[in-house]
């Protein structure tokens, strides 16, 4: 392993990541066969095969399982290292790494240009999943900074809320609920739910919150996008709960419609995240700065005529 280089580890964690080469070329902007050349001689170093093959399908061995926990364990040291000198130096450059919740697309890729234009000399790269996704990226210290709904409690991190998130539930517009005015969570019973896959945090606010009214939904589909699940209460098919930041096109142009069930909307935090044993880099610092002083307005612009809202707590 000692004539390994960094960029064969790079490129074998990211065949990993996607199980595809042709994936990892076009995320890493190289050619198929210079993947494939740089995890072959990797293996040639390991002494060992770290990916069966069989056509278009890919899968780890044994030892490309073990040879990947210490990949991104060095990969990381390194990251680290490069951060430090950029601390030293005090220089807003290179690399930074940030994970978002799906929901968040609806409003971070436009703060992402802003920033991104004011810091030139910083390379952005996104990773979108659901909380769990992120939680696990935040732990193998994948992230340098994760966009995220409720903070993770599984690991040491500092979470600062940025703006309000609300929720709300939502139905096509010609459903029966809107002509009650103020449905209780007890009127929903009866209808089908669209909901998100567990493990999303859009998912887990519902759930807590029909808890408190012993309410179990009916749950007739679950989806992990919230743009398929928009199409399907739209259509008719159910009713749902959603961040109000994921439907603002939707409402302004009355293709869905908000049940003002009691209690809602339900208002939780956005919060900007990153693990305590992180020292982030000056790029990092930037963008956590700037998350923290402009997002708020942004939101607040953007959707603050959709709701009255109460008070964030």
């Amino acid at each position: 392993m000692k004539n390994a280089t960094f960029r064969q580890l790079r490129v074998f964690t990211e065949v990993a990541k996607h199980l595809s080469f042709a994936r990892a070329a076009e995320v890493l902007h190289l050619s198929p066969p210079a993947v494939t050349m740089q995890v072959k001689e990797l293996e040639g170093h390991v002494g060992l095969p770290l990916f069966e093959r069989s056509g278009r399908q890919v899968s780890l061995t044994t030892a490309g399982e073990y040879m990947l926990v210490y990949a991104r364990k060095m990969l990381a040291t390194l990251k680290d290292a490069e951060d430090a000198a950029a601390r030293l130096q005090r220089l807003e450059v290179g690399t930074l790494t940030i994970g978002m919740v799906s929901t968040a697309k609806y409003f971070l890729p436009r703060l992402l240009a802003e920033f991104q234009h004011e810091h030139e000399g910083i390379e952005i790269r996104l990773a979108v999943g659901n909380r769990e996704q992120l939680v696990k990226m935040l732990q193998g210290n994948e992230l340098d900074i994760a966009i995220m709904g409720r903070p993770p409690t599984e690991l040491a991190t500092r979470a600062e809320p940025f703006a309000a998130h609300p929720h709300v539930f939502v139905s096509a517009t010609d459903h029966p609920l809107l002509r009650v005015g103020h449905p209780t969570v007890e009127a929903l019973k009866p209808y089908g739910f669209i909901l998100r896959e567990r493990g999303s945090g859009t998912r887990a606010a519902m759930e807590k919150f029909l808890q408190r009214s012993r309410m179990e939904p009916r749950v007739v589909m679950e989806m992990t996008s919230n743009e398929t699940i928009k199409q399907a209460v739209m259509a008719g098919m159910g009713i749902s709960f959603l961040s109000l930041h994921t439907i603002g096109l939707e409402l302004e142009h009355g293709l869905i419609a908000t049940l003002d069930v009691e209690g809602t909307p339900i208002v939780r935090a956005w919060n900007v995240v990153h693990t305590l044993s992180k020292l982030l880099s000056p790029a990092a610092e930037a963008f956590r700065y700037f998350m923290l002083e402009r997002a708020e307005g942004h939101l607040a612009e953007k959707y603050g005529q959709l709701l009255k809202l109460p008070p964030a707590p």
